[in-house]
């Protein structure tokens, strides 16, 4: 651990690793099960209202919320500690709320909205997602053509939402709409706050996923919003949006630190203990450079989200280091546990061991957030302008 941490950061992490241990950790063999048998990849009522009293008990809610908000106003460096801790398991849970959409509120909110939606979203007591892609604007948000058409005093805005998380349970949704065409992502693109059971807005389909996820596609015919429901200014959407991706995505490295370091583990178990024509798997060459490799790529990467990390909390703009670091680690991650699953063999395979939902977890975080493609993209360009 470094020794940037504080002492009360410290114990607080240590803290969270004893819950996943001794929480979330018993409740994978059910989780797994259930996602075996094509049911969502989720926790039921009875096994996640438990989890949330003892998050309560233990302290372990609001981390990184504004304290106005009644949070603890945790740094960027902590917060993804505490994800990458999280991520060990396949248990799906988050201590709330869910840190993206929530800084993107502290971010633009006005005064009014902070207090009706930021503050109950801090303290758990509502639900969000954020409507983003289209269909064909998936990948380039720039090109959405979700259009809020100014009525007065009210929004009149028609489209179609796709890949949309969470949308069941949103008690409101963070959406992106076109309100100038001819300036795009510069000055054309606004956040709105859309409650649930807003006239218009109806849920298309529930589309399945790869590891028992479930994403929505949305109609919006005719929604009408009132302006004080446009969230940050008009026109200004899309570098908030980019500012809540930004978090994600770092999210996304930490969570790949996660998942391979539990790989890893597992591995140097199995590989020490298991013989295959007189040998130990963990005395062949090949299983020792998979796991040479995989600690030293674990490393690296842990250092990526740190580093980024830091410069995030010092307000720099870390967009580029989180494109990097969600290509590196998503794809660290994968070699990971395909090694770590190779060396189980036939068991390796089955969806009785965590490998299963992680990899297709780990296959879905190279689309979602942006392409691998597109950040690759990005980073050239920008490496380009910073040396041309």
């Amino acid at each position: 651990m470094p020794a940037e941490f504080a002492e009360e950061e410290r114990m607080l992490i240590d803290l969270v690793e004893k819950f996943v241990e001794n929480e979330l950790m018993p409740l994978e063999k059910a989780v797994m099960a259930r996602e075996a048998a094509g049911e969502p990849w989720s926790l039921v009522p009875e096994e996640e209202g438990p989890l949330l009293a003892k998050c309560k008990e233990l302290g372990l809610w609001a981390l990184d919320a504004p304290e106005e908000a009644g949070g603890m106003a945790l740094p960027s460096t902590v917060m993804l500690a505490l994800q990458e801790r999280l991520k060990r398991t396949v248990t799906p849970f988050i201590f709330p709320p869910d840190s993206p959409n929530l800084h993107m509120l502290e971010a633009v909110a006005s005064p009014e909205q902070k207090k009706k939606y930021m503050e109950p979203y801090a303290q758990g007591e509502m639900k969000s997602c954020i409507g983003i892609s289209e269909p064909g604007a998936g990948g380039d948000p720039a090109q959405m053509k979700t259009r809020a058409i100014r009525d007065g005093d009210e929004w009149v805005i028609n489209g179609r939402k796709i890949w949309v998380s969470n949308v069941p349970k949103a008690d409101f949704i963070i959406l992106m709409a076109v309100t100038d065409p001819d300036k795009g992502a510069r000055g054309g693109i606004t956040a709105f706050i859309l409650e649930k059971g807003t006239p218009g807005f109806t849920i298309e389909r529930e589309i399945p996923m790869l590891g028992g996820s479930r994403t929505y596609e949305l109609v919006l015919d005719d929604v009408r919003l009132k302006d004080s429901q446009v969230l940050g200014e008009v026109g200004q959407g899309f570098a908030p949006m980019q500012k809540r991706l930004t978090v994600r995505r770092l999210e996304i490295g930490a969570m790949g630190v996660g998942m391979a370091s539990r790989a890893l583990e597992m591995m140097c178990e199995h590989t020490q203990q298991r013989e295959t024509f007189g040998t130990l798997l963990s005395d062949r060459q090949a299983i020792q450079w998979w796991i040479a490799d995989a600690a030293t790529k674990i490393h690296a990467t842990r250092l990526m989200v740190q580093d980024a990390a830091e410069k995030q909390d010092r307000g720099e703009d870390v967009r580029t280091e989180a494109s990097m670091i969600k290509v590196f680690a998503t794809e660290m991650a994968t070699e990971v546990l395909d090694h770590a699953m190779q060396s189980f063999g036939a068991m390796g395979m089955t969806r009785e061991l965590p490998f299963a939902i992680m990899s297709q977890r780990l296959r879905l975080s190279r689309i979602y957030e942006g392409p691998t493609e597109v950040h690759r993209m990005v980073i050239a360009r920008r490496t380009l302008r910073k040396y041309g």
